[in-house]
Formats: C-alpha cells, structure tokens, sequence
C-alpha cells in the first residue's frame, strides 16, 4: 500500500461484500418461491423479496465502485485522498441510508407518505429522504476524489473513472422526477436504469479494469490508455441512443424502434472490445504477477460481461424479435449475466487484488478464491441457459399462441427448479470467496507474517 488513504477502501469493501451476501440469499429465496410460491406469503410478499434483491444489488456495486475510487486514485493521481473524514461520512450515510431502506421495504412503513414511504418505481422505490441522502453522499464523494485529482497527477484513467462516477450522479437526479403519465415517467425512468448500466457504468468498467491490467500484466501505460479511449467512446456513441431498445411499446414515436435496433445493436462492440483488450494485454503482458486469482477474475469479467451484456443483449434487442420476448424470462437471462459479468466480477476482481495489499499480506487463499470463480460463474452460465430456455418457450406459450400466463407458468417449472439449482451454486460460491478474500492462511497467521505484497 503506497498510500495511507488508500486504506479507506477496506471499509467500503467490507461493506459491499456484507451487502453482496445479503442480495445472493434474496435471491436465493426469490428463486425458491418460483418453485414454491406460498413461501413467506404473508411474512415478506415476493415483491418485498425481489426489491431487497435488486436494491441490494445496486448498492452494494456502487459502495464497491467508491471503494476501488479511493484505491485506485491516490495510486493514479500520486496524492493522498483529500479527506479521509469525508470519506468516511459518506459511507455513514449510505449505510445509514441502505438500512432505511430495508426497514421501509420489510415491514412497509409510512406508505403512501410522499417523504417517507417507498415509491412505486421499480429498482428507484427508495423513499425520498433516502434519495437525498444518497445525493448528498455523492456530492461529498465528487468532491473529495475530485479535489484528489485536481491536486495531484491526471491520468486517462483516473479522469474517465471520474468522468463516469460524476456522470452517474447527474443522472440519478432524474431519480426525483416523477410524473403522472405512465409512457413520461418510463422515458425518463430509464435515463437512470438504462444510462447507468448501459452507459457511465461501463466507463468505470473500462477504467477499474484498466487499473488491473495495468497493474497485473505490466502493459505499457500508453498501450493500456489507447485502449481505454476507444472502449470510452465506443460505449458512449452506442449507449446513449441504445436507451432507444427500451422505447419500443411504451408510448413513444415509432421511429424510436429504428433507433433503438441500430444502435443497442452496436453496444456489444464495447465489449467484444473490452474483452479484446483484457486477452490482448495479458499476451502483452511481462508481469508474472503472484496475485493469479485477481487475474482470473478480470479475465473472466471481461468474457462474461460480452456474453452477457453483449451477446444476449443482441438476442432480444432488434424490435421484431422484442415484441414476442419483452418482459419474459430471456429478459432475466440477459440481466442476470451481464451484471454478474460486467459489475459483480468487476468488484471481485477489484477485492481480490486490493485486500492483500490493505491487509499487508501476500496474496492468500487462491485456489479457494479461483475455485469460487468457477462456481459462481459456472451456476451464473447455467441459470442463464436455464431462464434463456424458459423465456423462449414462455415467448411462444403465451405471445404467439396466447395460452394463459399461469398456465405457461406451470410448464415453466422444470426450468425454475434448474434456475434454483444454479442459485444454490452461486451462493455456495459467494461463502468460499468470502472465506478466501476475509480469512488468511494459517501458515500466515502462526508465523506472524508481514509480508509486503506485489502491486
């Protein structure tokens, strides 16, 4: 650890890892009552359940992306964090904010009440104080690793990363908008989900994992920084009027299914590109860096968010083939991978490679820590097969033939127990990354080891 500040990030990331638990065992419960669906009916309803799942999820990859901030920035910027107590202040309020949020969502609280209750907008149903919250949170984050960089070196990757971590908030001011039309609030609604995941995510994507490469491969800077530019402006050129994908049967003009189909079409030339890139500069690559795992992660980030976000993206993104699968469960398939491979294998790329270095040790536990990543990738692929599977027979059942929806239900169950079966790996393979990354080896423990990590 070249920098003391840099040691902030152990909390974050002790944080997300708490709350990435938290969402895998909502989901892990969502998944059973598909099989069983009077589980915890009247305890906590499904839509309770699904909403710890997805805000949980959110949260939890955003603390994630602060912390590796204020690991990367120092190193990338060559000055210490600003303000550590700010730092700090800031993750006191999302936690703060994140356990009102459960409270309100558990047991329902002040509903109806504009302030205080949850509002009926999916993955924005946090009440309006814990909106604020989180923009004032984000406020202080800018500020704090902006002033950083302002006072110490500029790199390619250090601006984009805060070039995508300022635009993500701007954009969650569209959070606050609410307004009556149904077809207005959609628009707006999906310039936070869509030009978050779809758009400024993936420039803190590109920057997190050009810091690891960088890091892990010994690639040039300059090679790594060329890269990263054409990622950038691929992602955005794409992204933006790829929002056009969510446009189709919302009320919108007819032009935007053209929009829409061309350009959400080119969104997976990011990340065939991003993964090009990672390949690209580990064959470059003269670094036989001990951290094996950290690459592993990186790598299969890479493979999986093109799968994922790209190619099953392309499977329902043309408006011909989005008429019949909209809304079904090929949309869960599509979901589901891409962000476990774009953000989640993202952040525990990020943990793998930084906790070693906080904690002052050399890289620990890697075979359980690669033995995870397979787990959880292998029952992420599996579950995605599984929902692609139920989504196309759901898409014809019910949108061709126009059977009844429970009745499409009832023959989609073989392909819910699967998806419960893959749900069970992933969380086996969430307690053994959490056991590899959070507890060192004995031998390190009994000999009393300092050892001073590579970076």
């Amino acid at each position: 650890m070249k920098y003391q500040t840099q040691k902030i990030a152990l909390v974050y990331f002790l944080v997300a890892m708490a709350l990435f638990l938290v969402q895998v065992s909502m989901g892990l419960l969502a998944g059973w009552i598909y099989v069983s669906p009077n589980t915890l009916s009247e305890l906590m309803p499904f839509n309770i359940i699904r909403m710890l799942h997805t805000n949980s999820l959110v949260v939890w990859l955003l603390t994630g992306f602060f912390g590796a901030a204020y690991f990367i920035i120092p190193e990338e910027s060559e000055n210490e964090i600003y303000s550590p107590k700010l730092a700090y202040l800031q993750l006191l309020i999302l936690v703060l904010g994140t356990t009102g949020v459960v409270l309100t969502y558990t047991f329902n609280l002040f509903e109806g009440n504009w302030l205080l209750g949850k509002e009926g907008r999916e993955f924005l149903e946090q009440p309006i104080w814990v909106k604020v919250g989180i923009v004032v949170a984000a406020l202080i984050f800018l500020f704090n690793v902006t002033m950083t960089v302002l006072k110490g070196k500029k790199t390619a990757i250090s601006n984009i990363l805060l070039l995508g971590l300022w635009a993500l908030a701007l954009l969650f001011l569209f959070a606050f908008y609410n307004p009556e039309n149904l077809a207005l609030d959609k628009e707006y609604w999906w310039y936070v989900i869509h030009l978050w995941v779809e758009g400024v995510w993936e420039l803190i994507m590109a920057s997190i994992l050009a810091f690891l490469m960088l890091k892990l491969t010994g690639v040039d800077r300059e090679v790594v920084e060329k890269w990263l530019y054409i990622i950038v402006a691929t992602a955005l050129f794409s992204g933006l009027l790829g929002t056009g994908h969510h446009y189709y049967w919302i009320g919108t003009p007819g032009y935007w299914q053209w929009i829409g189909s061309i350009f959400s079409s080119l969104e997976i030339i990011p990340f065939f590109a991003m993964m090009s890139f990672a390949f690209i500069m580990v064959w470059k690559g003269r670094r036989d860096h001990p951290n094996k795992a950290a690459l592993l992660w990186s790598l299969g980030c890479a493979v999986l968010a093109f799968f994922g976000a790209g190619v099953w993206g392309f499977l329902h993104t043309l408006h011909g083939v989005n008429y019949y699968t909209h809304g079904t469960q090929i949309t869960a398939a599509h979901g589901h991978l891409a962000f476990f491979g774009a953000y989640v294998a993202l952040n525990l790329a990020m943990f793998t490679y930084a906790m070693p270095i906080l904690l002052k040790r050399d890289p620990y536990n890697q075979v359980i820590n690669m033995a995870s990543f397979w787990l959880m990738s292998g029952g992420m692929v599996f579950m995605t097969f599984s929902l692609t599977f139920a989504g196309t027979v759901q898409s014809h059942m019910q949108r061709v033939v126009g059977d009844y929806f429970m009745d499409v239900q009832d023959t989609l169950a073989v392909f819910y127990w699967m998806r419960f079966g893959s749900g069970v790996a992933v969380v086996l393979g969430v307690l053994l990354y959490l056991y590899a990354v959070l507890v060192p080896r004995r031998e390190i423990i009994s000999s009393g080891a300092d050892a001073t990590p590579a970076e």
